[in-house]
């Protein structure tokens, strides 16, 4: 972990007891602003086609194309109308209670910096393009926000039964690195992906990872990796089916009975999968030390 990532403690000077910090979107360089552009205009070519019709819907309605790092006063005011949400600054990586907390509440924090202009390729933590561009326009749609204000619920209940580990997996396989069936296929809606152009390819288009039928339990006992591309991907059927599944789960008895149980390891298939591409996996052996 390098010095300079925007970890803190404790809320770092001029930052409120809920971590939240003023924007101070005035104080953005223009090479900031140009990175934000650069990155924008690279998403944009590459998403029709492939991110789901609610996250380009919400690239529209919130006039994200507009050119910049978005004022977080101005998406707020659009997004309050359409879904009640609002964007606060924070200074960095929250405290987990903290994070659930402000979602809980439909304030979804995002990081105040932007990446350098050499790093628009991989950054170690999530920073304004990722936050904002990748997981602001689904929050637009008015059922996938309603999720994640649940999620927001149950991550508080999560810390006090001990479960952490395995309700951060359903987030990481839908919030961060979810699939969405549509009509037309399959489509991108998390924000891992929907934020690298990279991975916005291999999502859909690599024959190695699989592409897995979504199942609640299924995915919370199914370990990931955070420092390369996915060799599971989750798809959901439909952004209904996600929300009543986790408004209708109890998951105190659902915690019982996964926390004793081994969690499933990355790139396995396990009996009562819906596999809709059994992945080769070359990606993965092609990554493994001789």
């Amino acid at each position: 972990m390098t010095a300079d990532l925007h970890i803190h403690a404790a809320p770092p000077e001029g930052a409120a007891a809920d971590w939240t910090i003023p924007q101070n979107w005035d104080a953005f360089t223009r090479e900031e602003h140009a990175v934000w552009d650069t990155l924008f205009e690279r998403q944009a070519k590459l998403l029709p086609g492939r991110a789901s019709t609610a996250f380009l819907r919400g690239l529209d309605a919130l006039r994200l194309s507009d050119g910049g790092i978005p004022n977080f006063d101005d998406l707020s005011e659009r997004l309050m109308k359409l879904t009640g949400w609002q964007v606060v600054a924070v200074p960095g990586l929250v405290p987990d209670d903290v994070f659930f907390e402000h979602m809980a509440n439909r304030r979804f924090v995002s990081g105040n910096f932007i990446r350098r202009a050499d790093q628009l390729d991989y950054l170690q933590e999530p920073d304004v393009f990722h936050d904002v561009f990748g997981h602001v326009p689904m929050l637009a749609d008015p059922v996938f926000a309603d999720y994640l204000a649940a999620y927001g619920r149950g991550g508080l209940r999560a810390l006090e039964l001990g479960a952490l580990p395995q309700l951060a997996r359903l987030y990481w396989y839908t919030v961060e690195f979810g699939l969405v069936e549509e009509d037309e296929g399959l489509r991108i809606f998390g924000a891992g992906i929907v934020s690298s152009s990279a991975e916005s390819v291999f999502a859909l288009d690599d024959p190695s990872p699989h592409r897995i039928g979504f199942d609640l339990e299924r995915v919370m006992r199914t370990e990931y990796r955070i420092d390369d591309f996915q060799q599971n991907y989750f798809v959901v059927p439909s952004f209904d089916e996600l929300l009543r599944v986790t408004v209708e789960t109890d998951f105190a008895p659902l915690y019982e009975r996964i926390l004793p149980r081994p969690s499933i390891p990355v790139a396995q298939l396990v009996e009562g999968d819906r596999v809709i591409h059994r992945g080769t996996q070359a990606y993965a052996a092609a990554r493994e030390p001789a």
